[in-house]
Parts: structure tokens; sequence; C-alpha cells
């Protein structure tokens, strides 16, 4: 019997729709995945299209699917304190941070962005894993004083060098005061928000989150359309080659439960991703100080890769990890978990979870893709401007 290469999705009530749904679908979604429960469009055009859209000009995404968790009461900063190995004493009020929530053991159950959008109102923007009923579980037996729900709240992220324009058109000059990874409580027309000078893409980028969404999903999803008409604004999935290019984890896929924070590149040096002086007796605490002292026996390197074109993670090319193997023994040591081919650097790159032995720069190794075995190389990332300034920036106009 023949395998269908790329079988459809069943669009049926179970699965729950974004508050944006019906307003993407008018765009032509050519490819969803299921993401916290949700549908997540990912493709409208093709995967070189719409990386040219969000590398020249502007784009779109749909990322409602970041449920949010929201923490409140008298003891909400300090229940957040205790879920993270970051030390958030050091977040002010309308900041923001990416962190990792960590288990008992220490393997990453979530990499969020937590907003702190007053003393104790803390938000937490979630990657693909329930993290809601964690926080319950957590809080029904903390002795704290605190309420954990998910508020009617859904993001759209605006990412590209136009970006700052069209949040400017949209809010006034006064929004590109925000300063990177701190966000601002705005009025839109109505529409009640928060924006925040964030992104998942490696270029200038903000999020708008909508309170009220399931009532204003529409309107707002219009708006912002009106806005960016006239700086080329294209609705996108979410850019996946321009974060492999550009450093971002994908959790799921580079990391998971069984990954921790050391064995991803935060911790040893980036030791503000974990904090293991602070005060606070976060959960997985004792269990990170162990990892440390003894040291990991993998890590997440970045690789370059020969051979044939892999595709752009989005395109369905790799539904199963690539094997890694020593090039002098033929044994697999590894896999490949993010891969793509780079348009601006014209070659095949991804992140490969190996043994320790083969992390360091220049090492050969063999990867096993679509188009079989090829010579591949550890390389340092993130592979296209390492030191992130252009999200940092504004536009390439000032702006």
């Amino acid at each position: 019997m023949a395998v269908n290469p790329e079988p459809g999705i069943l669009l049926y009530p179970r699965i729950r729709r974004t508050p944006y749904y019906y307003a993407h679908r008018e765009h032509g979604v050519k490819l969803y995945s299921v993401y916290n429960r949700m549908y997540h469009p990912r493709l409208y055009s093709d995967p070189l299209d719409e990386y040219w859209a969000l590398v020249n000009h502007v784009t779109l995404w749909d990322v409602s699917v970041e449920r949010q968790v929201q923490i409140t009461g008298p003891d909400a900063f300090d229940f957040a304190n205790m879920l993270v190995p970051r030390d958030l004493t050091k977040c002010k009020v309308g900041q923001c941070k990416y962190v990792f929530i960590t288990s008992p053991e220490g393997g990453i159950l979530n990499d969020p962005i937590l907003l702190r959008l007053e003393e104790n109102t803390i938000w937490l923007s979630l990657a693909d894993s329930d993290v809601l009923l964690w926080c319950k579980g957590l809080a029904y037996n903390s002795g704290m004083n605190v309420k954990i729900t998910e508020p009617d709240v859904a993001p759209v992220q605006i990412q590209g060098p136009k970006a700052s324009a069209v949040v400017r058109d949209l809010f006034g000059d006064s929004i590109l005061e925000i300063p990177y990874y701190y966000a601002a409580q705005r009025e839109l027309d109505g529409m009640d928000v928060v924006v925040s000078r964030t992104g998942f893409s490696g270029e200038v980028g903000y999020e708008i989150y909508l309170r009220n969404a399931t009532r204003d999903a529409l309107k707002l999803w219009s708006t912002v359309l009106e806005a960016g008409r006239p700086h080329q604004l294209q609705v996108t999935g979410p850019g996946h080659i321009r974060r492999i290019e550009g450093g971002f984890l994908s959790l799921g896929n580079d990391m998971d439960f069984d990954t921790n924070p050391f064995e991803v590149g935060y911790g040893f040096e980036e030791t503000w991703m974990v904090d293991l002086d602070q005060e606070a007796d976060f959960v997985g605490k004792e269990a990170l100080q162990r990892i440390k002292a003894e040291g990991v026996k993998r890590k997440l390197v970045g690789v370059e890769i020969g051979g044939g074109h892999v595709g752009f993670f989005s395109d369905s090319r790799m539904p199963d990890y690539f094997p890694v193997f020593d090039k002098n023994t033929g044994e697999q040591v590894g896999k490949v978990t993010s891969a793509t081919w780079s348009p601006q650097l014209e070659k095949n790159v991804g992140y490969a979870m190996v043994p320790v032995k083969y992390e360091a720069f220049g090492t050969e190794l063999v990867v096993e893709t679509q188009h079989g075995r090829n010579d591949a190389v550890v390389v340092e990332k993130p592979f296209v401007d390492p030191k992130k300034h252009k999200p940092k920036q504004l536009d390439a106009a000032g702006v």
C-alpha cells in the first residue's frame, strides 16, 4: 500500500480553535500543527516566501496557542519564583523574562516568556506543555495564597524589520520607548492589550496580548492588517528557518522533560538562567546543583550538515530526528533535533544532541538525512547574528 507523504489533519470540535481561527483561515492556511491542544497555523504560502517576508518586511503570526497561565494573589510573586531557576527578584514590574520551568529532577517542563504585569500579577506565555495543571497542583499543596487561571488572552506576533513602523502606526510614537524584553499595557480602539518587545524570530519583534480575546480577536486581527498594509505585512506561520538560524530552541524538539538546562547550554556560564546561589528554593534546585557538580554527559550543539537540501522544518520533510554517527566508528551517538536549509548561509544547519566528547567546534560527524549519510561538523550557534543585535534594534530606518 502506498504511503501518503502529506496526510491531512482532522478539523473537529475536540481540538480547540484559537480566537483568530476564522480570521487566519481567510489567508489560505495550508498546514496546521496541534500545539497546547489547539490548531496552530504553520504555513500559508511556502517556507521561502514567508522567510523573506520576515527578513525583509514584516509578518503577523497567530501565536495564541501560547496559552497564558495567570498567577495572582498575595503570594503570586513568591510562587512564580519557586517555579523557575531564574532569580525573579531581578525582574521589575513591566519586565519580561525568558525562563525555564523545571521539574524536581531538573528537567525542562516548559520555557515560557514570563511577564510581570503587576507586583503580584504574573503571566506565563507557554510553549507546548500543560503548565496550567502543573501550577494548579503545586499551588494546591504549597500553602501559598495564590490563584492560578487561564485568562481570556490571545497573543499575536508582529515580526520583521518593519515591525516598529507597524506598532507605531497602531499605538503612536510612545510605543517605541518600550525597551527590549519589557511590556506595557495599552488601549487600542476600545481593546485592552499588553504590548511586549519580544518574539521568536531573531528579528525586530513585538507581541500584542489581547484581553477579552473571545470578543475582540477578529477586530484586533483586522486592525493590525490595516496598519500593516503600507508596510507589506504578510500573514505567516512561525518562522522556524529564522528561529533555527537565530539560536532559538523549541520545546519538544530541542529539549524536553528529560533535558536539563545545562545540556542545552544554559547554566554553566549563563548563570542568569539558572541561578543556584539565589535564596529561593525553586523546584529542581537540589537536582540542578547535583547535575552541575557532576557535569553533564551530553550537550546540544550547532551543526552544519552536508549533502542535499534538508527542507525548512515547517514543510514535513523532517518527520523524525536525523541520526548522528561517529565518523570513525560508524556508531550512532546522537540525533539532530531541528534542522533547516539556511537561505542566508546557503547550507544546512541545525542542532544535535550528542555526548560531550563531540561538543568541540570542528568535530566531524556523520548525519543521516532523507538523502542518506552526509558529513557534518560542529559549529558555533546561533548561526546568523550570533550576538542577537537585530532584535534589540528598532528597524532599518532607525525608527
